[in-house]
């Protein structure tokens, strides 16, 4: 059983809301899949509860290798708010998967305020292949740089997610070393 972490104490309001949301993108992959998209989706929310963006992983269906779910919905919530710096809203993002090295840039230099995920990385690995990438320390230096980060939040349901994506033969894509 994986035991939620964070790089502050764990608020309980905050994880409840983060259980919530993030369950729910879980619930809503199997349609996104149906629809071309890879198993991993994101959902920004702003302080007083709203939603800002949601999108899902588009990389195979848009031939983009940066198009993953954490980036697309930052990409989204920039667009909708006029700005490239999220930071005077107080956003945060919830992720069904834990943020490979990319989107850990992109958030932390997009302004969000907050991370929540639930698979981490090391099963997303051993369930898909998915290389996540080199991402030393970075629940510190996220807290460093005055961003929460909250994980391993509803594993099994994103885990049976991420087993019917690879069962049912979709691409996991993986570039040729």
């Amino acid at each position: 059983m994986n035991t939620v972490i964070a790089n502050e104490e764990i608020n309980p309001q905050k994880l409840q809301r983060a259980r919530e949301i993030i369950l729910h993108l879980q619930k809503q992959m199997p349609d996104y899949i149906a629809k071309g998209h890879g198993p991993f989706l994101a959902a920004i929310y702003d302080e007083k509860g709203n939603l800002i963006a949601q999108e899902a992983n588009s990389v195979v269906s848009e031939n983009c290798s940066h198009n993953h779910a954490e980036m697309n919905t930052i990409k989204a919530a920039e667009k909708k708010l006029n700005t490239y710096d999220l930071s005077s809203y107080n956003l945060s993002l919830y992720v069904t998967s834990e943020p490979c090295m990319m989107c850990l840039g992109g958030i932390m230099w997009s302004g969000i305020k907050a991370v929540y995920y639930g698979v981490p990385s090391q099963r997303v690995e051993e369930i898909t292949g998915f290389d996540e990438g080199f991402k030393p320390d970075w629940f510190n230096e996220f807290k460093k740089r005055g961003i929460t980060a909250y994980g391993n939040i509803e594993v099994k349901a994103g885990e049976q997610v991420l087993k019917e994506y690879v069962s049912g033969g979709h691409t996991v894509y993986r570039p040729e070393r």
